[in-house]
């Protein structure tokens, strides 16, 4: 795997930071999540990780830190700016002119540069990106849970520069600090549409929110409610599949209904583009997406070009997903390798873990 043999601390943290991690996790590193002492923990981003706790209060633990760092490739920083530093822990202490590890990527990732001293979160982060006043919604905008920000801008766009980083190493020989704010990467990861919408001569998000081709506006890309309560994905934009679409559709309803003169100057493929009839078009989508199942409406559409396919949850998603069947795993208890790591992959003597773990500076699992 690409990155075997590199090694990663992760100060344990929220949504982005982990993800980060588990994705240099599934790449072959050696990660090791670094918890409290006693620490309980929600963290279901833990695949491929080793928990060890060690108390940064304690002169030992910080000691204990430093030479974890020193030895390693990667750090991933979760904490709000300052945090580190009052550990004795920030990029001067490894980085620096006499630092301790001057081949280390210290990541930090934040939530904005300008406002980088004030709490927040992904709907914060979202909503200074500009992309949130983008997103659809039927009186205001909604958001994709905390998918955006934490994860794509955070998580994802941090493992990225981290990579990045370690492929400029090869290069300098030398490491480096990357300041990760959720913002930008919210932005950098929503460049196509905020160009689009910055520039409305493409005519893609020129119009209001609401009204546009992906956002909601046109009917042949949207979300259909059906008979037993579960919901049908339409986004059939290219005109040879949407006639496939409507095809297949009016076959599978009544007679009366399509025939009926209501629709007339819809049943038709040319109707496609023409906003004049896309109000009448998105009700007669609602109407008869709500006359079948949604089962019944996905095994009609299987295997075709219609480009319709059924809203799963996620316990369905999960049987068909064997990348999110494989991380269905129990949580990470804090502190279960910490003999394990500091034994083993560090040398440390059972003498020295067992004086550590008398003061306090190291835990094991609860």
């Amino acid at each position: 795997m690409a990155l075997r043999g590199k090694r990663v601390v992760e100060f344990a943290g929220l949504a982005p930071a982990p993800f980060a991690g588990l994705i240099l996790a599934d790449h072959g590193a050696s990660v090791i999540r670094v918890d409290r002492p006693s620490a309980s923990t929600l963290d279901v981003l833990c695949q491929g990780k080793r928990s060890i706790a060690v108390n940064s209060k304690i002169p030992s633990g910080r000691e204990l830190l430093k030479r974890l760092v020193a030895s390693s490739d990667v750090l991933i920083d979760p904490f709000r700016p300052g945090v580190m530093e009052r550990l004795g822990l920030g990029p001067e202490v490894f980085l620096g002119s006499s630092g301790l590890n001057q081949k280390l990527i210290y990541a930090r990732i934040v939530g904005t540069g300008p406002f980088k001293d004030m709490a927040g979160h992904d709907l914060n982060y979202l909503a200074l990106s500009g992309i949130l006043s983008m997103l659809p919604g039927p009186d205001k905008p909604e958001f994709p849970l905390n998918l955006l920000a934490d994860f794509a801008g955070g998580g994802l766009y941090g493992a990225t520069q981290i990579l990045l980083a370690l492929l400029a190493r090869q290069e300098t020989n030398r490491g480096q600090v990357l300041d990760i704010d959720m913002v930008s990467g919210t932005r950098y990861v929503s460049t196509s549409p905020l160009i689009h919408r910055l520039h409305p001569s493409t005519g893609r998000f020129a119009r209001e929110r609401g009204t546009n081709l992906l956002d909601g506006g046109a009917p042949y890309y949207n979300i259909y409610a059906c008979k037993d309560g579960g919901f049908m994905t339409l986004a059939c934009i290219e005109p040879q599949f949407y006639k496939i679409f409507l095809e297949k559709f009016c076959e599978s309803l009544p007679d009366d209904f399509t025939r009926s003169e209501k629709w007339r100057e819809i049943v038709v493929a040319t109707s496609q583009n023409d906003r004049k009839v896309w109000p009448k078009l998105k009700e007669f989508l609602t109407n008869g997406f709500a006359m079948r199942s949604r089962d019944e409406w996905a095994q009609t559409f299987f295997g075709s070009d219609a480009c319709c396919l059924p809203v799963l949850s996620p316990e369905e998603a999960a049987e068909s997903g064997s990348v999110l069947r494989d991380k269905l795993q129990p949580l990470l208890p804090p502190g279960k390798h910490t003999r394990e790591v500091l034994t083993e992959d560090f040398g440390m003597s059972n003498d020295e873990y067992a004086r550590l773990l008398g003061e306090g500076a190291i835990g094991e699992e609860a």
